[in-house]
């Protein structure tokens, strides 16, 4: 099993064993399992990633296909584009979800609010500059 692999193994194991809380570096963040589709391949993955919550919208989350700032767009971006749906796991909640992807200003207020949250968001925009813009995925209850 390759590393990126083994820590998504582990850390739906410890995310799915805490009621949606994981520790290590992510502690005390907001995560999420993001259920999606192979585009390609039919196959259901499950991917963990950190969250911003709308300021208003209980039902509306923000993901952020960052890849840890590599020079190319995750599979599960790709894959949740192309469907336009899929479901998550948030706390110990299940729920399906249309996606829409941010441009613009819109995009980047809020790309700019999570990297002044987590600091290490403004770093992955950094190693991009030139290479690609991170997108940001809207995630809505339906």
């Amino acid at each position: 099993m390759s590393d990126a692999l083994d820590w998504n193994a582990t850390t739906i194991a410890e995310f799915r064993a805490n009621e949606g809380r994981v520790g290590g570096n992510f502690a005390g963040a907001p995560m999420v399992l993001v259920h999606h589709r192979g585009r390609k391949s039919g196959r259901e993955y499950v991917t963990p990633t950190m969250y911003l919550p709308h300021d208003t919208e209980p039902d509306v989350i923000y993901i952020f296909a960052t890849k840890a700032g590599a020079p190319t767009n995750p599979d599960w971006y790709r894959n949740l584009t192309a469907a336009g749906d899929g479901s998550v796991e948030r706390g110990t909640e299940t729920y399906t979800v249309t996606v829409r992807e941010l441009t613009g200003a819109e995009r980047d207020r809020v790309y700019a609010e999570q990297a002044r949250r987590y600091p290490g968001f403004a770093e992955y925009a950094r190693q991009t500059v030139g290479v690609r813009t991170i997108p940001v995925l809207e995630l809505r209850r339906m």
